[in-house]
């Protein structure tokens, strides 16, 4: 007789879905780095597990015929022990490219890798970003750059928030290792939101210290007041 398995609790069952989203990050980004990867989203339903995988390139995500996205299937299924058919993988085609910090940083990655310059890529991916209608972003490149001695670089654009609320709604980061010939690089890029109303392709939710200030309502004009006439008729006295 098989004993049912006791419900796990609220804390293991929040740990156990964190260390899921990083393990499947971690391997779409490795599998997806030349495709334009820019996240994943997993959508629980009673069904079966959605993930909707972002990237720049869906045709390449997607594989000739869907084979690709299939033998993605196969592997996240035989990894993670999901039931037969309860695992389905969809890609999303990230609309502005330049709007996405893991995407710039792969791009700034294969330029490195290409023997460009560090303050020339550094400097191409910001004018990029901010040509998108980025806020602000910054790029940091540390690590032995040119001589022996390792140092950070960093080269800012823009408006870039780093606390509070706001910080974890408008700023994307993402942060990439480069194997170059002297030693490994490390490359991050931090990219700050335009304001939408819409949510297409920033949040919703304005800033907390933006004011607004209205124009103000037209008003009328008086003209110059007319002296009132009055007429007065004498009382004839009969």
């Amino acid at each position: 007789m098989s004993m049912a398995r006791p419900p796990m609790s609220k804390r293991r069952k929040f740990v156990a879905d964190g260390v899921f989203y990083a393990e499947l990050n971690e391997f779409l980004m490795r599998t997806l780095a030349e495709d334009g990867y820019a996240g994943v989203e997993v959508r629980v339903t009673p069904i079966r597990t959605e993930i909707i995988i972002r990237a720049t390139r869906t045709r390449e995500v997607l594989g000739e015929k869907g084979r690709r996205i299939r033998e993605l299937t196969s592997a996240i299924q035989k990894r993670f022990q999901f039931p037969e058919n309860s695992v389905e993988l969809f890609a999303e085609r990230v609309e502005q490219r330049g709007l996405g910090a893991a995407a710039q940083c792969e791009s700034l990655k294969y330029k490195l890798l290409g023997g460009l310059a560090v303050r020339r890529a550094a400097y191409g991916v910001l004018r990029f970003v901010m040509e998108a209608g980025a806020t602000g972003c910054e790029v940091v490149v540390s690590g032995k750059v040119r001589a022996q001695r390792a140092k950070v670089m960093k080269f800012k654009d823009g408006y870039l928030i780093s606390s509070g609320q706001p910080s974890l709604e408008y700023c994307d980061h993402a942060s990439r290792h480069v194997d170059m010939r002297q030693g490994i690089l490390g490359v991050k890029v931090s990219i700050m939101k335009p304001h939408d109303p819409e949510g297409k392709i920033g949040p919703k939710t304005p800033l907390p210290d933006k004011i607004q200030v209205n124009d103000p309502k037209e008003e009328e004009v008086p003209t110059q007041p007319q002296p009132e006439i009055v007429e007065y008729e004498a009382a004839v006295e009969e």
